[in-house]
């Protein structure tokens, strides 16, 4: 009597989903052996795909056959032994040397005849023969899907396979939630595990309900698909989703990944007004503030230097509050601008918004040919690979510098189309702030002399009980302003001027 090995194979893979499942499978065969009456030893079955060999269940069995433990095979159909040309010849070596003296399928016809063999060597060319078709087809589904700008594989957090279009849209449940992780990370007051604890407070999870993993959370962080791209095989490709941030907001989320140590807290009590506001002249070190009750009920605050260094031996002495607030009062009265000066600022920054205006035409007409440039040289790039003269890993290497600049280039005509004349929208405001200064000053509004004189002045020290502090280069607009108002050429000369105009009167002030 024959003694038959059943063995049973289902792939997870998009063209076996309409295969039996292997419970449904054994349930078959069994009742295919019991109605013929064949002799079944042993089952074998394995989730795996045929398309390559080196399945060990398979190779278990036979391995088994080869020892004569069994001389029949009883499984669903051809495809389900193999699907490629090694195991094929396995099994049709075995039937020639007679190992296997028998085969059967419910959907197929097998006997061990010169015409049983061919048909069932056609059988497994056939199974190859679909196999390989259906892989070219896939392969082309997914270069025009790359051609249309799609990410041919799952979406990530924030968006969904759209099942009917095949597209990657926006999840409204969590679209939103993701942006504000990625703005806030962007900050670098976030830790990856602050920010994934912050993920999990807004909902977003892993399949299993459990906060994600930090290796999870760092790829998300680093996924350029979030601002308009995405990676595919080392190649970075322009998509054509919704991009949920812009390049700029991504570029400083790389940054914050590099330099996420420890978030910097600033924790500044309402009655300690200049707490972390000045440095020590004498160790470089912070100047901390702390209050005291006096026993009488008395409160009263005082700043000083907090003597971290181990070198330096620091004897700078406490300030207490009030004088440094007349120290900074005074300085403020000083720097502030009055409203004479105020109206002939505002007047020449309206002067130079009309040359901004005939200015601005040709610094957007030279990005725009920037841009051209960039997509000239991608164009010729990837002629040069497709003709084979540039090898594939220099051709990525290259092409995704060119989609980088291509990416930073459309990102600063976005925002200067958006801004327009922000430049001088900073300079009115600033112009504005020195004017109100001087009401600052006289109405004792410490809070808004401190944030002002943060804003304008740097080398904030505390020498010998003394407040100084250096406006030279802080006070120009050409700190605070935007790079891409470099390409004014008035701006460098208007911020001279006005820094003139302001030392002249900081000056006659004093």
């Amino acid at each position: 009597m024959i003694k038959y090995f059943i063995y049973c194979r289902k792939s997870s893979e998009e063209e076996e989903r309409q295969i039996l499942s292997i419970e449904a499978q054994l349930q078959e065969l069994r009742d295919y052996a019991k109605q013929n009456s064949l002799f079944v030893i042993k089952e074998f079955f394995e989730s795996r795909t045929a398309k390559e060999p080196g399945r060990p269940i398979f190779n278990q069995m036979l391995s088994e056959i080869e020892k004569g433990n069994a001389s029949g095979i009883l499984a669903w159909n051809p495809d389900r032994l193999a699907r490629n040309s090694i195991d094929g010849g396995k099994v049709i070596y075995l039937v020639d040397t007679a190992k296997i003296t028998s085969l059967k399928f419910p959907t197929f016809w097998f006997d061990t005849t010169p015409q049983g063999k061919f048909m069932l060597s056609v059988a497994f060319g056939q199974a190859k023969y679909y196999t390989d078709n259906l892989r070219e087809n896939i392969l082309r589904g997914i270069r025009q899907k790359l051609r249309r700008g799609e990410l041919p594989a799952k979406a990530p957090l924030g968006y969904y396979n759209e099942p009917r279009i095949r597209t990657i849209e926006p999840d409204k449940q969590t679209f939103k939630k993701m942006r504000q992780i990625l703005e806030a990370f962007a900050t670098g007051n976030f830790t990856l595990s602050q920010i994934r604890d912050k993920m999990f407070s807004l909902g977003l999870v892993g399949k299993n309900g459990e906060p994600l993993h930090l290796s999870t959370v760092q790829g998300l962080l680093k996924n350029p698909f979030y601002y308009g791209m995405f990676i595919y095989r080392g190649e970075l490709m322009q998509g054509s989703h919704k991009p949920m941030i812009s390049k700029k907001l991504f570029d400083k989320i790389q940054k914050a990944i590099v330099d996420n140590g420890k978030p910097r807290k600033k924790i500044i009590k309402k009655d300690l007004i200049f707490k972390n506001f000045a440095i020590c002249g004498k160790c470089g070190y912070k100047v901390t503030g702390e209050t005291h009750t006096k026993k009488s009920g008395l409160v009263f605050s005082y700043y000083r230097c907090t003597k971290k260094s181990k070198v330096k031996n620091c004897d700078e002495g406490f300030l207490r509050e009030e004088k440094l607030a007349e120290q900074v009062q005074v300085i403020c009265q000083k720097v502030s601008i009055p409203d004479e000066w105020k109206d002939k600022y505002l007047a020449k920054v309206e002067e130079w918004e009309n040359e901004q205006n005939n200015s601005s035409g040709i610094f957007a007409q030279n990005l725009k040919d920037k841009l051209t440039k960039v997509k000239e040289r991608t164009n010729r790039l990837i002629d040069l690979h497709l003709d084979g003269e540039i090898e594939l890993d220099e051709f990525k290497h290259k092409k995704n510098m060119l989609v980088e600049q291509k990416a930073d280039i459309e990102q600063k005509l976005n925002d200067f189309e958006r801004k327009g004349n922000h430049w001088l929208e900073l300079l009115k405001s600033w112009i504005l702030d020195a004017n109100q200064a001087g009401n600052l000053a006289n109405t004792k509004n410490f809070f808004g002399m401190k944030n002002f004189l943060k804003t304008v002045g740097s080398n904030r020290i505390l020498l010998d009980g003394k407040l100084q502090m250096n406006f030279e280069k802080q006070y120009t607009l050409l700190y605070n302003l935007p790079a891409e108002a470099r390409a004014f050429g008035s701006r460098e000369a208007a911020s001279e001027q006005v820094n003139t105009l302001w030392w002249t009167q900081a000056d006659s002030n004093r």
